[in-house]
């Protein structure tokens, strides 16, 4: 294999994406592996090095003495045009292995444009698309965010992989290795992994109608297991690595990250990943420290990123801090603030913050509508924490806005745009015209995401968002602002692929063999073709992207996130009456249903919960 490498990288772009030996890389002598275990990520090396989970599972999995774990990427056009002439397998960068002689392929899913990359990656391996023309292994295997809502990959996907992954992934390969060594055939290793919790085999489950061909539920085909997520319960117990794999091209993300704690309790309504990763759990602060110290010394960087929904949430995170940079040889970073002064007072104690600028996400303008979407942050707040920074040295500002959320109108979009020369203004009140301040504002189109109380709201139209994003850049203009805006069709794609059923599967299929690739990437989207391919799949776009009623059987209704139906619909309600609803750490518990169905003490900040 590594002859036939030599011969084609020369010709095609960054060919260290593909040569793997990185410092830290793990590469088993062939004697020792009963167990091939393939981590991918469906886009290119620099994105998905960039990714936490992939450390943690290559660390996991690498210190069982049977088991080999490897990494691969979506190769980039160039590479794939020299794969498929040359006739070369998609292969793990460790021992340049084909993906097809491997015992498990887990794909992270971590955003839904990938999932054309997902078909291609399986094709390049020499393996079907279609898991019902797979009849052994490998097992295709995936996880992440996306696999809270597996219907639109579930004629590709063996086994989802629901939550989170740290304990369940020994669990899977045990299962695995049994099953090879009793020469057990594919069918019944799918039935033990389905009797895991955690697991959902989609083959086991099939969509149901009802007498007049209405839609009701995904229901299991015999006695399968009500599908159910997976958390971490004692996340102590789960160190981060103390060695990273060191990259050979610059990642996205260039710098040493650690999981201080997990969950956010904030609730915002348009927040998957604050719906998905509760309940809140905390790391202690001496395993981080020390976890801190250790990857420093073992990758040569001189920078830490304290990585969480919500970084200044973290119960002792001045402390932390303080600690890390003892030395007086380390920079931390802080990559998530919310938006207030204490956060501007937390980030003075870092170095990088200063120097890479202040980000801050007031997500809407007008505090109306701050409050649907219980972004709970007032403008006072806003213009305090900008003070702050300003007085402090700060003279780099990024704010993020998103367009089409329910209830928007255009005087939302004009608070935006009165916000944004009020702190521009703001900063040469304090300094003067001499200085110039440096703001970017990026501003995303809503996509309404299962499992959150957004999850039955429109899509705004074509039309809506791109007079919206007018008429910000009329007022935002160049050279005092940068707007940054979302291309209103890769959105819409991200919002059918969202809220998918199986059918939307039947899209994605057809839209891989037109040639769709890349789909996050401007240059490689094809928009053209996926209208096509939803046309032929027999996909309405319009319904897909409109409202859809409380009362309506959702595609991942039967998935459990611990977080309840019942209280996604009671804060969609609270939504329309700009209630809002405090976080639980802090305050009262807001009777999400996750701590009773993962039988956990909620964590508390301050003050005592009302659930304890």
């Amino acid at each position: 294999m590594w002859d036939k490498l030599q011969a084609i990288l020369p010709y095609v772009e960054k060919p260290a994406r593909y040569i793997g030996n990185e410092i830290n890389s793990v590469a088993k002598a062939q004697e020792e592996v009963q167990l091939r275990f393939a981590l991918a990520f469906p886009d290119v090396y620099e994105i998905g090095f960039s990714y936490m989970g992939f450390q943690i599972l290559y660390e996991i999995i690498n210190s069982i003495p049977w088991a080999q774990a490897e990494r691969v990427f979506a190769p980039w056009p160039d590479m794939e045009a020299k794969l498929r002439e040359h006739k070369i397998p998609l292969y793990g960068l460790e021992t340049k292995t084909g993906l097809n002689a491997f015992d498990i392929i887990g794909f992270t899913l971590q955003y839904e444009l990938g999932y054309t990359n997902l078909l291609n990656m399986l094709d390049l391996a020499g393996l079907s698309p279609h898991a019902r023309e797979r009849t052994g292994f490998p097992l295709i295997i995936a996880g992440g965010p996306g696999a809270l809502n597996p219907e639109p990959l579930a004629d590709f996907i063996d086994a989802f992989v629901l939550g989170e992954g740290e304990e369940i992934v020994t669990e899977i390969a045990e299962t695995v290795a049994e099953a090879k060594k009793q020469g057990w055939g594919k069918d019944k290793t799918l039935k033990l992994l389905a009797a895991i919790p955690g697991i959902y085999v989609p083959k086991f489950y099939a969509p149901a109608y009802d007498a007049q061909g209405s839609y009701i539920g995904i229901k299991p085909l015999g006695s399968f297991p009500a599908p159910k997520k997976r958390i971490v319960r004692d996340f102590a117990s789960y160190p981060l690595p103390q060695k990273l794999v060191v990259p050979l091209v610059q990642p996205v993300h260039d710098r040493v990250s650690i999981e201080i704690c997990r969950g956010c309790a904030r609730g915002c309504r348009f927040c998957q990943a604050g719906m998905l990763y509760r309940p809140v759990r905390e790391r202690p602060m001496a395993q981080l420290a020390e976890q801190g110290r250790m990857l420093l010394q073992n990758t040569g960087s001189s920078e830490i990123s304290l990585s969480s929904l919500s970084s200044a949430d973290y119960s002792k995170i001045e402390e932390l801090v303080q600690t890390l940079m003892a030395s007086g040889d380390t920079s931390v970073s802080l990559p998530s603030l919310r938006v207030d002064s204490y956060s501007v007072e937390l980030a003075k104690l870092t170095r990088a913050v200063r120097k890479t600028g202040l980000t801050l996400a007031p997500e809407a303008g007008s505090q109306r509508l701050r409050n649907v979407i219980n972004k709970n942050v007032r403008e006072e707040d806003i213009f305090s924490a900008a003070r702050a920074a300003f007085e402090n040295g700060w003279d780099s500002l990024k704010l993020y806005f998103m367009l089409g959320l329910p209830t928007e109108t255009d005087e939302d979009i004009e608070d935006i745009v009165n916000m944004v020369r009020g702190l521009e203004q703001l900063y040469r009140e304090i300094n003067g015209n001499n200085r110039r301040l440096k703001m970017t504002v990026a501003v995303s189109t809503f996509v309404p995401k299962a499992h959150t109380p957004f999850q039955w709201a429109a899509f705004l139209g074509r039309k809506d968002v791109e007079r919206r994003q007018r008429l910000l850049l009329d007022k935002l203009r160049l050279p005092k602002f940068k707007v940054q805006t979302m291309d209103w069709k890769e959105s819409k794609l991200e919002a059918l692929l969202a809220r998918g059923d199986r059918k939307t599967g039947r899209a994605i299929f057809l839209a891989w063999q037109k040639g769709c690739r890349f789909d996050a990437w401007t240059e490689h989207f094809r928009p053209q073709l996926w209208a096509e391919s939803f046309a032929q799949a027999g996909v309405d776009v319009a319904v897909a992207l409109g409202e859809i009623p409380l009362t309506a059987a959702l595609p991942w209704d039967h998935i459990d996130i611990g977080v309840s139906k019942d209280y996604l619909i009671k804060e969609s309600g609270r939504a329309k009456g700009a209630a809002g609803t405090p976080d639980c750490t802090l305050d009262r518990c807001s009777d999400c249903g996750v701590c009773a169905a993962f039988a956990v003490t909620p964590l508390k900040r301050k003050g005592k919960s009302v659930c304890d």
